[in-house]
């Protein structure tokens, strides 16, 4: 299966997220028709949304919290150091695998800090990590040498992806209104348009709304490299699906009605529930081409990059035709990426209403 590809300019991504949050534009192919690929698609904006569900949808958000999981940090009598915080150890929440820099010049047993001094002399730095051995894939592990609430509070950063440049100026934004639980490196980021008043306006409207956990990953901006997708290694993410949410969407499916998921995080917790039958754990499901879908039929996402797993995700859920989706979204001009815009599709062969 070939990984897919396409052309995205540089001017199209999205470099800061536009205000208020839902009036970044939203791209209805929830009726797409290959052979009137123009006609078929709507431009809308997100404070639209709640016209686009039906009374009784079950409405799926993934309420996991950004950490300030970048450090900045010095080496005890050297220069400069960054540790990118990504998975604590489920036994001992001081020990994490992380990201290092620059990993060859800090052998384990290294101790990193601030600087509350000049220059990193020994007696001016509080050690914070102490960097411990290599793991596969480049990490690292570490160990903070004070709770993880306390390091991250001190010294931590949102860490944003490679392909934004501008500075944040307001962290929240990096986060979605209802992130709620602090454990995740990226922001489910298609969550990031949705404000109060959409949420209100669902609910108005007659959808259940419901939550997931899934803890996103580096994972996430990790394109793919291998010529063939089945030869990719899936990362590991973290996710919980509440009990009162799978019933839910079991009785929606049961009644003909939709679930609708916000994001590919939380289409991955979903699914993966629905692949294994466990509620929570640790998942590296691989949803391509082919996949079998079991709960999701309707995706709120933003367009994501090439060669990724989330364009992979995409292809699964509508077939080939996002190609025709991505070149006419690029025509009319739609910000990709992160703090980019959305679109609205349903699942490929879903029966229509």
């Amino acid at each position: 299966m070939d990984v897919p590809e396409y052309d995205l300019p540089e001017a199209s991504i999205a470099q800061t997220p536009v205000e208020p949050r839902d009036s970044a534009r939203l791209l209805d192919a929830r009726l797409f028709d290959v052979g009137h690929p123009e006609a078929s698609l709507v431009d809308r904006v997100v404070s639209e949304l709640p016209w686009l569900v039906e009374p009784g949808d079950v409405v799926v958000v993934n309420n996991t919290k950004v950490l300030p999981a970048r450090l900045r940090l010095r080496k005890v009598g050297g220069g400069a150091a960054e540790v990118l915080l990504l998975t604590p150890d489920p036994a001992d929440s001081r020990s994490w695998s992380a990201l290092v820099r620059p990993g060859r010049r800090l052998p384990p047993g290294c101790v990193l800090g601030v600087d509350v001094g000049d220059g990193g002399a020994p007696d001016k730095i509080v050690a914070l990590v102490e960097v411990g051995e290599r793991l596969d894939g480049g990490l690292r592990q570490v160990r903070l040498l004070d709770e993880a609430e306390s390091v991250l509070a001190r010294c931590g950063e949102m860490a944003l992806p490679p392909y934004i440049k501008a500075a944040l100026e307001d962290p929240e934004r990096y986060q979605t209104v209802y992130a709620d639980v602090p454990r995740s490196v990226a922001a489910p980021t298609a969550g990031l348009h949705l404000t109060r008043s959409v949420l209100d306006g669902l609910a108005s409207r007659g959808a259940d709304l419901r939550t997931v956990d899934l803890a996103v990953g580096l994972g996430t901006f990790r394109p793919v490299k291998v010529d063939r997708a089945e030869d990719h290694e899936m990362h590991s993410e973290s996710y919980e699906v509440p009990e009162s949410t799978w019933e839910a969407c079991l009785a929606a499916r049961r009644d003909g009605r939709r679930v609708v998921a916000v994001g590919t995080t939380t289409v991955r917790a979903l699914e993966s529930a629905g692949a294994t039958g466990r509620l929570r754990g640790q998942s590296s499901l691989f949803i391509r081409p082919g996949f079998e879908w079991s709960v999701t039929d309707v995706l709120l996402t933003n367009f994501h990059q090439p060669r990724s797993t989330l364009l992979l995700l995409l292809e699964a859920f509508v077939g080939p035709s996002w190609r025709h989706m991505y070149a006419e979204a690029l025509r009319r001009g739609y910000r990709f990426l992160s703090f980019g815009d959305a679109m609205i599709a349903s699942r490929l062969m879903m029966p229509r209403r």
